[in-house]
């Protein structure tokens, strides 16, 4: 048998992309999952609006609801099953604590799972917080046909999964690959 030849881009492979807004916006719906936030309060889902929308992306929905599993079942399904948003990203309810069911109600939900991106997020969370990283559920997946994910509720790790994850994986430039390109085959 011969042996199986590596994947090779024509391009030079960095994490890097342009600076300047991103060439194909993404539509995206932000969610805060809490019990005590709200707008005036959610600094948490007010940093992921303020990233998108920096980044050229365009903030297609925006809601604050409880921890609450038919809450949020209702809400992700609404929002993935409109064609107007391609993309969802929470804000709240990774934790551990009995109160924290939304990452439960997700992975029923989820066609596919993106566990690269939990992974990645608690290896960039770990020389911040340390250990207390293994406390994050930090999860992404596929619903009929959108992307989802899932951050804890501090400002500080939105930031963290934008600036090292989402940023990238959301712009149509970064290479060697990201979601982006993607989109359109989800419905595959």
């Amino acid at each position: 048998m011969g042996a199986h030849k590596p994947f090779v881009d024509d391009q030079e492979p960095t994490a890097s992309r342009s600076s300047g807004p991103t060439p194909r916006p993404v539509k995206i719906g932000v969610l805060t999952v809490s019990d005590t936030r709200n707008k005036a309060t959610d600094t948490s889902g007010a940093l992921i609006i303020e990233k998108l929308e920096a980044a050229g992306h365009v903030l297609a929905a925006r809601a604050i609801i409880r921890d609450d599993r038919a809450l949020i079942d209702t809400q992700v399904r609404a929002w993935c099953a409109d064609p107007a948003l391609e993309a969802v990203i929470i804000t709240g309810g990774t934790g551990i604590t009995g109160r924290d069911v939304m990452v439960d109600v997700l992975e029923a939900l989820f066609d596919k799972q993106i566990p690269g991106f939990g992974e990645l997020f608690r290896l960039l969370s770990f020389p911040e917080i340390g250990a207390s990283t293994i406390q994050s559920r930090a999860t992404a997946g596929v619903v009929n046909g959108h992307l989802v994910f899932a951050l804890p509720g501090s400002t500080q790790a939105c930031r963290l999964a934008w600036e090292g994850i989402l940023d990238h994986q959301l712009d149509a430039r970064s290479k060697p690959c990201n979601l982006v390109v993607l989109l359109p085959r989800l419905f595959e």
